[in-house]
């Protein structure tokens, strides 16, 4: 069986079931991208996981994991000022941290191209907001295209990178959350191997690059005169797809992931109407729409989030005086959540009751709630079960972005207070300021320290604000797959030197730093405590690997010993410390109020040993075994 990244270099045709993100990947390849640039976020991290799968030798193009989504625009930038066809991607709100630079590509000649595979997360699946990209696009005229499927990522990923190089201008291919992790059987075309091009074709007379003063409008005139004839172009693009039904009195406009939802909804339909599904979502292709508005009574316009495609087309309908009766959102549910086929068919049902049976528009009712929590061994819960006994009731905590977000979450309550990546030491600050009866204290990951933290942790330092930072490290980029960060000792292309985290701080002029290991409950409790009664800004770096990682390691090491904690029953009290303060998933307490362990669950770390009252809790040796997966 052939590897992932044997697959990817496969230069004849095939066909094969993958991701939409694996597709994507491919489609750099077929296309001739050289330099690709990333920040890890769901719903994109496969896409940088394929790329790796391939050796850093074998590759025909460049991939790096920078140390946030501005830096990864810029690199990308770069390259393809420089000649090179180039990629960047990231997650919905990592185009927040991009938009400073992001917004301006589209005044520059970008010589290789530039494609940005945006990640929007419709229902806010692992994002703090549902944010719709499209109106960031619209904002930095830059042309949209939005697959509906993994065949339509590849397909859309090759025009969208050869409408870049042509224009000389960003392309946009917006994902969502279902395309990229959906999977279908895709037909790959061939591709020819060729060397990277090593000659700088950077040319500053190709621009201007630099928008100062009467510069900066004459290249926003550019940019806007490149966009109209985007404009012109796609209005006959084979992107578009128009499905005729059988009642020609309706008309339904879409694109994406809805479309999907859509024809599965309208698949025992007895009347079907007429669909014009969108391949570019913007510009606008005023023609095709308009035709489609003319020849139809009544037109729904289905799109997730916001009603952007909507107000554009009654906009376009209005100045074409078209009569035609332009149906967009009924209600605030129509704005929020992933338009899969329950929720199509709901939203459809609204407009048109009679067109979808009731029982389709009737949404499942939902399971049981299953909240998320952190690992079993993980660091992040021996740490907040230390600082919450080191706190008292009335102090304050600051959330960020990692997977120690869920020490917000029952029993721990840790963290009262989410913006954005690295906003932590920032917002704690402002929660100090005339504050002298509740301590502020902030939590922030290693991985989130380097991408957005260090500025907070700058200010803090330069204006001498009084609160404690608990800095997080486990080594990785946990939440979204255990990319390598600037502190890991490694990168997307081999070993690189660790930043260490603590020489940072000290750099930066931060004269109270303690390091303790999360699993050293008693001492984190101390340093927490001693943190608090200072004044002024004090760091605790709280330490351990993500034990997810360590013990997929081990788990391939031979020799390896797997373990579990288990229950002395005799010792045993029912206090449920493990289960309601610890709250280890590994621990299950039954009707009688007696407490087992599930060893599916449990990894043996021990970490919970010390927080049992009555000294019940052991480690046992489950098997031998072991061996690389």
């Amino acid at each position: 069986m052939k590897s992932l990244g044997d697959m990817l270099l496969n230069t004849g045709p095939f066909s094969e079931i993958v991701l939409g993100n694996t597709a994507l990947a491919r489609a750099m390849i077929e296309s001739g991208t050289e330099v690709v640039a990333s920040y890890p976020g769901s719903p994109t991290p496969e896409i940088g996981a394929a790329l790796m799968s391939v050796p850093k030798e074998r590759r025909p193009y460049y991939f790096e994991f920078s140390t946030n989504e501005k830096v990864a625009t810029e690199v990308a930038c770069g390259a393809s000022l420089n000649g090179h066809p180039s990629c960047v991607f990231f997650k919905s709100v990592g185009l927040n941290v991009a938009a400073d630079s992001f917004v301006q590509l589209s005044l520059l000649e970008l010589g290789g191209g530039l494609v940005a595979i945006l990640g929007d997360d419709p229902g806010a699946n692992s994002s703090q907001n549902e944010q719709d990209n499209r109106h960031i696009a619209r904002l930095a005229y830059i042309p949209v295209l939005e697959p509906a499927s993994p065949a339509e990522a590849y397909a859309f990923y090759l025009q969208a990178m050869k409408l870049s190089r042509k224009r000389k201008m960003p392309v946009i291919l917006r994902m969502t959350t279902h395309v990229c992790h959906g999977k279908e059987k895709v037909a790959f075309a061939g591709w020819t191997p060729r060397p990277i091009g090593t000659v700088p074709a950077f040319d500053s007379s190709a621009g201007p690059s630099i928008p100062l003063t009467s510069r900066a409008l004459d290249m926003k005139r550019r940019a806007i005169a490149r966009l109209a004839e985007v404009a012109q172009e796609i209005d006959g693009s084979p992107l578009h797809e128009l499905r005729k039904g059988n009642d020609p009195s309706k008309g339904i406009i879409t694109a994406g992931l809805p479309f999907r939802s859509l024809v599965d909804v309208l698949e025992d339909a007895a009347e079907k109407p007429d669909i014009l599904k969108l391949g570019v979502v913007h510009p606008l292709p005023k023609g095709l729409v308009a035709d489609f508005l003319r020849s139809h009574a009544s037109v729904k316009v289905l799109e997730e989030l916001d009603d952007v495609l909507e107000r554009e087309i009654k906009a376009l309908a209005f100045d074409l005086g078209i009569r035609t009766v332009v149906v967009g959102k009924t209600g605030p549910e129509d704005w929020i959540g992933e338009y899969t086929p329950d929720k199509v068919a709901e939203v459809l049902a609204k407009t048109w009751p009679s067109l979808v049976p009731r029982k389709s528009a009737e949404r499942a009712s939902s399971l049981v709630p299953r909240p998320p929590q952190m690992c079993p061994g993980c660091g992040h819960r021996s740490a907040f079960h230390a600082v919450k006994q080191a706190l008292s009731k009335k102090d304050i905590t600051v959330a960020d972005i990692g997977c120690h977000t869920l020490g917000f979450l029952p029993p721990y309550n840790m963290g009262e207070v989410l913006l954005s990546m690295g906003h932590s030491t920032g917002t704690a600050a402002g929660l100090s300021l005339f504050n002298t009866t509740r301590k502020v204290v902030a939590f922030l990951g290693d991985s989130t320290f380097f991408h957005a933290g260090l500025p907070g942790i700058v200010n803090a330092v330069f204006n001498n604000h009084n609160l404690v930072l608990v800095l997080m490290e486990n080594g990785t980029t946990a939440m979204t797959g255990h990319q390598d960060h600037a502190g890991s000792g490694g990168n997307a292309n081999g070993p690189a030197e660790a930043i260490p985290v603590r020489s940072v701080l000290e750099g930066l002029g931060v004269k109270s730093i303690r390091e303790v290991d999360t699993y050293s409950q008693a001492k984190l409790i101390q340093m927490v405590k001693e943190a608090v009664a200072e004044e002024g800004f004090s760091v605790v770096i709280a330490r351990h690997p993500c034990m997810l990682k360590y013990t997929r390691e081990q788990q391939r090491a031979l020799g390896y010993v797997r373990k579990s904690v288990n229950i002395d029953q005799e010792k045993c009290d029912k206090l449920h410390v493990c289960v309601e303060s610890f709250a280890c998933p590994s621990f299950q307490r039954d009707a009688e109020g007696r407490v087992a362990v599930s060893a599916e669950l449990c990894i043996g770390d021990g970490s919970c040993i010390q927080t049992c009252p009555a000294k019940a809790i052991g480690v046992k040796k489950v098997q031998e075994g072991g061996g690389k997966a």
